[in-house]
């Protein structure tokens, strides 16, 4: 039995506001009454902006906007609101305030959200759960003892325990569809170059993040598609618009029985729990009786030498960044002004070369080339989500031998670094290894909440799709929303 009320949804309120029935500062009121309530127990929101959000619901012009007057939370990482905290969950940046507001979050005001404050996240968004040290750790409605995942933990928490219905996130390695697996949610994570990026970049990690939402219900997903897509000349990736629109897309039964190819199998070769495998299975059940071709097929690819080469970019994006920031600093960092992971990832960042991280790209677009094969045999490609539910929050990730290999990195060379880097996601990458793929080949991929474990965790499904087809996706869980599939 799901906790979620999902007709609830961002869309129904909005509803309710063109029909007069609340007004949009009291579904801000509201909001702030539930996290006031629940954030001491989950620890999900870590800014707030009351009176700015409240004087907006009764200033702001909300006719004829998607979601005119619903009240959204940023995911404090990359979602920036000029004037408001911009700390990536970092101490080092505890004190920065945002010089401008992000397209991305212009977007979102622009369909009618009122922003209400920030969500929590892992130091710079490196973890699979949501523990900083700067805020502490996020918990999971379903039960606070468990992670809500990451790194989009805050925002998972904050919709499923009925803060907000929408939350704003990202993914760059399963970072939306992880914190849905583990919370019951819907997460998308759309096409390469589907979502508004910058202002100041054109890529984000090579493309392999993307912004987007957790939502309740698959009619959000679609809607906050159509409110989001888009072609920005300025941006390196770039996805053609769906002239259609995904709300209406929904409104169209499904025509033709899909090609569905799925795998228990995982990438990095590491154990898959018997309830992910469950409801892989069940899933492919419920896929046969709708008419659905379903067979049994992993890719040829690498997910091991893939998953490499994702840390290979990690590292050397996370040098570029804190580079930048000695620069704004005016000081050498040291490692006391971080975690030891962003530690690790910054000095295996400094020794990689040019041409090392260019075989990284060369390693993705081959990976794509193999999936783009795939998908000439079959449409939708089912897995996992998760390799199990949600794991306790404050699990040792490392021992004490590994803590010290990563305290020394830089007295080792950079093949040695590499592994040390690898070493230190040995315990947490075989939770969530179903992620990373679609980023590094650019396709859009969704979890859906389909299954509770015999712990009463939730744990999703994935489906990834094409690129451009979100609207399969879509479909998809379009019917086992309404066949009575999530939980």
């Amino acid at each position: 039995m799901s906790i979620l009320n999902r007709e609830q949804d961002g869309l129904f309120y909005a509803e309710q506001i063109r029909k007069k029935t609340v007004t949009p500062k009291e579904l801000v009121e509201q909001a702030f009454q539930i996290i006031e309530k629940e954030n001491p127990r989950l620890n999900a929101v870590i800014h707030t902006r009351k009176e700015q959000a409240l004087r907006e619901a009764e200033e702001r012009d909300f006719s004829g906007k998607p979601f005119g007057g619903v009240p959204i939370l940023l995911k404090g990482l990359g979602q920036s609101l000029a004037g408001e905290p911009s700390t990536s969950g970092a101490n080092l940046l505890k004190d920065l305030v945002a010089t401008q507001t992000s397209h991305f979050t212009q977007t979102l005001i622009d369909a009618g959200f009122i922003v209400i404050g920030q969500t929590n996240v892992p130091e710079f968004g490196f973890k699979n759960i949501t523990e900083p040290e700067l805020y502490g750790p996020s918990r999971n409605p379903w039960n606070p003892d468990y992670s809500p995942g990451g790194s989009s933990g805050g925002a998972a928490a904050s919709v499923a325990s009925g803060m907000v219905p929408i939350s704003g996130a990202s993914d760059g390695g399963g970072s939306i569809r992880i914190p849905a697996s583990f919370t019951g949610l819907v997460g998308l994570k759309p096409t390469r170059g589907r979502t508004p990026i910058g202002p100041g970049s054109g890529r984000n990690w090579q493309g392999a993040s993307i912004s987007f939402a957790l939502t309740k219900s698959i009619r959000d997903t679609a809607a906050m598609m159509d409110v989001l897509q888009t072609v920005q000349p300025a941006a390196a990736f770039q996805t053609p618009l769906f002239s259609e629109g995904y709300v209406n897309s929904l409104k169209k039964p499904t025509t033709k029985p899909f090609r569905i190819a799925y795998s228990l199998a995982s990438p990095v070769l590491s154990e898959v729990s018997d309830e992910a495998k469950k409801a892989v299975l069940n899933t492919v059940d419920w896929l046969k009786t709708q008419g659905h071709t379903v067979v049994e097929k992993t890719p040829p690819i690498d997910g091991v030498d893939l998953m490499k080469s994702y840390y290979i970019m990690n590292s050397g994006e996370t040098t570029a960044m804190m580079e930048s920031i000695e620069t704004t600093l005016q000081r050498k960092l040291t490692i006391d002004d971080m975690e030891l992971v962003t530690w690790v990832l910054y000095n295996a960042g400094k020794t990689i070369s040019a041409a090392a991280y260019s075989k990284t790209l060369n390693t993705w677009d081959r990976a794509a080339e193999v999936m783009a094969e795939f998908n000439e045999e079959f449409d939708l490609y089912l897995t996992p989500a998760t390799a199990d539910s949600a794991p306790k929050v404050g699990a040792p990730w490392q021992d004490e031998v590994m803590l010290e290999r990563m305290r020394t990195i830089t007295e080792v060379d950079s093949a040695a670094q590499q592994q040390v880097v690898w070493d230190m996601f040995d315990k947490s990458l075989p939770i969530t290894p179903f992620g990373m793929q679609a980023n590094l080949t650019g396709q859009p991929s969704i979890s859906l909440p389909v299954h509770l474990t015999k712990e009463g965790l939730p744990l999703g499904v994935q489906f990834t799709a094409p690129k451009g087809k979100e609207d399969w996706l879509l479909a998809i869980g379009r019917d086992m929303e309404a066949d009575g599939q999530f939980i």
